[in-house]
């Protein structure tokens, strides 16, 4: 199997153009230690459906499956132009999530249309308050009002009883926000079935929208401990998110 390893603001995904992935070969791909090492794989197909440049499957570290991943789409959307399933500027692909489309911005960028957010709930949980917002995949938004205390916080204790908190049937996704200035806020990111990780791109789409949702303004730049995504919320919650993805090598697995 022939594989790319790719990387967005430190969120690594490997890229594979292979359908039929099962939870123990993601396991052992992504295996930091005894395999290649990841936050995620990508599988790539051709579509099944017309309109559509391919068919993408996202993967968690744990093998459970994601309906989509912010970070890992734009990795996937660039992999595809530049490996050749297509010239164009603008073009979708099939997800769980349903359709994702790019928008290119540069050799390395793009502009991602991640569809409508939805709000599915608010309230709190364990001393949290939080908005549970869908937007492809479930996050659970919670803002921080200081800054010093986001960064003191030791996700790796507070986010699995969140991530699997009965309430979250199917698990959710947890970013930590705080506001900078009303178009800028700094989030940290607990992934369901990874954990803390560097970027997220869904992670940060759900931190923006609650901006949004408090008055914040659009678009939203979101700072990351792997760098920035810039988040367009409008008043139907439609959202775009931009950024940037790179390849880190190539390689083959027997």
């Amino acid at each position: 199997m022939r594989f790319e390893k790719w990387q967005a603001l430190g969120n690594d995904y490997l890229i594979v153009e292979a359908d039929g992935l099962d939870p123990e070969r993601v396991r052992a791909l992504c295996d930091r230690h005894r395999g290649v090492g990841a936050d995620g794989v990508l599988a790539l197909a051709p579509p099944d459906e017309p309109g559509y440049v391919a068919r993408l499957r996202i993967f968690n570290p744990d093998g459970s499956e994601a309906e989509l991943s912010g970070n890992g789409a734009r990795q996937a959307l660039l992999y595809l132009r530049e490996r050749g399933w297509t010239r164009s500027l603008t073009y979708s692909i099939q997800t769980l999530a349903g359709e994702i489309r790019a928008n290119i911005t540069g050799a390395h960028s793009c502009r991602t249309d991640m569809g409508r957010a939805r709000l599915s709930g608010e309230g709190e949980l364990a001393g949290w308050r939080y908005h549970h917002i869908v937007i492809g995949n479930p996050q659970t938004a919670i803002r921080i009002a200081e800054r010093h205390r986001l960064e003191t916080l030791d996700l790796a204790e507070i986010g699995p009883p969140i991530e699997r908190a009965e309430r979250f049937p199917n698990r959710t996704n947890v970013s930590f926000w705080t506001e900078i200035a009303p178009d800028r806020i700094r989030a940290r990111i607990f992934e369901r079935g990874v954990g803390e990780t560097q970027s997220s791109g869904t992670g940060a789409c759900g931190a923006a929208v609650a901006h949004v949702l408090r008055g914040g303004d659009a678009p939203v730049t979101v700072e990351l401990d792997g760098g920035e995504l810039t988040v367009d919320v409008d008043e139907s919650l439609h959202v775009d998110l931009e950024g940037w993805a790179v390849p880190v090598f190539e390689g083959e697995v027997a």
